[in-house]
């Protein structure tokens, strides 16, 4: 037969005491959760507390383990208060008594389990030749991720037209990803020296580690597979979200070359694609490049693997190039012939596009109720780890018009 101890307010304590009594359980004392017969624990097998920090404190549940008493918990519980003390999961404000009964019989109960931290991810931000728009993409993306608190880095891969140090008024001489590659080679490469290395970005939702790309296409041997691998591997210590921006070809027409040892023109951008969590997949809302995203689709698909999270975002949507119901022809073409059926859709804003380029600034700290911006946001919602919440609402750094005029674009200097 089971002993146990009810400490539960009044006049609950009293219900359950005399039900789990008629259930065959023994019930050696019943009290208020502040007033534990501390005394009697020797005579119990289990004790049932309320799940609160008041009931449950370290005295206590260290005079049950001294004791071997079970403690089983009701009500609304906190996962890490009760995985801190190795619990089981709190039952039910309601729960029947032949489940608390069961509960308090049990001899292997299930622990609670503390809630894992969302994993640290890469975020490839890929699209076809042409002008999709990867780079602008790639970051209002990390900034808007950054927005929900996430640490977030932007990280230049293009090896064929990196643009991101220019698309932000940041000096392309900087060590960058090449300096990064360098001495991961060597092994010299850890979080502290990439922060070292990197230039920070200011913008309305906070600091933004950026590694600039190769200032000169002609340096691509130096972003190498291996090179690139072990700096990735090294970025998730590094950062919460690391966004890359990478070029359109990647290196599977390459396995036909006579020489397999040497460098790979594309080796950065498959490599990338291969170790990316997520791959944010970028076609330009026009027929071109529609059919050219069709046709590598499949190849990328191909690349790596059926099981990995790709992201379609059609951007640039406007009614010129598709006439009436751009949206729809969009999503019809993609499902028809690609088997795409999930679209995140970006409107095409050209002023907000020239005044982020006038000021080398991102989109949303210098045009904030551009809806292109407004379209980056529902696509990081999208893009966020499974279990977070909306990437600004109820956020600090929230973007509401009060938030925004406290917290201004920093100038740009002249000239």
């Amino acid at each position: 037969m089971t002993s146990a101890i009810v400490a539960l307010p009044e006049p609950r304590a009293t219900e359950i005491a005399a039900e789990l009594a008629r259930t065959g359980i023994l019930i050696v004392a019943v009290s208020s959760p502040e007033a534990v017969p501390v005394a009697q624990l020797a005579d119990a097998d289990a004790i049932l507390l309320p799940a609160t920090r008041a009931a449950l404190t370290a005295d206590l549940v260290a005079a049950c383990d001294r004791s071997g008493v079970r403690i089983v918990t009701m009500g609304r519980g906190e996962s890490r208060l009760l995985s801190r003390y190795g619990l089981p999961e709190a039952l039910g404000e309601d729960a029947d008594v032949w489940r608390i009964a069961e509960a308090l019989s049990a001899e292997t109960p299930r622990v609670a389990r503390r809630p894992a931290p969302p994993r640290r991810r890469i975020i490839a931000v890929w699209g076809p030749h042409g002008a999709p728009g990867r780079s602008t993409v790639a970051v209002q993306l990390a900034l808007e991720l950054a927005r929900g608190g996430r640490r977030c880095a932007l990280i230049d891969a293009d090896t064929v037209a990196p643009s991101l140090a220019l698309l932000l008024g940041l000096d392309d001489e900087a060590p960058g990803i090449a300096a990064a590659c360098r001495r991961a080679e060597l092994g010299a490469l850890d979080a502290a020296e990439l922060h070292r290395i990197s230039t920070p970005m200011e913008t309305s939702a906070g600091t933004i580690d950026v590694l600039a790309g190769l200032n000169r296409p002609s340096r691509w041997p130096e972003l190498s597979a291996a090179r690139l691998a072990a700096t990735l591997g090294v970025c998730r210590d590094w950062a919460d979200e690391t966004v890359v921006d990478v070029s359109a070809a990647f290196d599977s027409y390459e396995e036909v070359t006579d020489d397999l040892a040497g460098p790979r023109r594309h080796a950065a951008t498959t490599t990338v694609l291969r170790e990316a969590d997520v791959v944010v997949a970028v076609t330009a809302a026009d027929p071109l490049s529609i059919s050219r995203f069709l046709r590598d689709h499949a190849e990328l698909r191909a690349l790596i693997g059926p099981t990995a999270r790709i992201v379609v975002v059609a951007n640039q949507v406007r009614t010129g190039p598709l006439g009436v119901d751009a949206r729809g022809q969009i999503r019809r073409a993609l499902e028809r012939f690609g088997d795409i059926t999930d679209v995140a859709f970006l409107p095409f804003d050209q002023r907000a596009a020239d005044a982020a380029l006038l000021h080398a600034r991102p989109m949303a700290d210098v045009t904030p109720r551009s809806g292109l911006v407004a379209g980056v946001r529902h696509l990081a919602e999208r893009v966020a780890p499974p279990g977070r919440t909306e990437v600004t609402d109820g956020s600090r750094r929230g973007s509401s018009p009060v938030v925004r005029w406290r917290r201004r674009a920093p100038a740009v200097p002249a000239g």
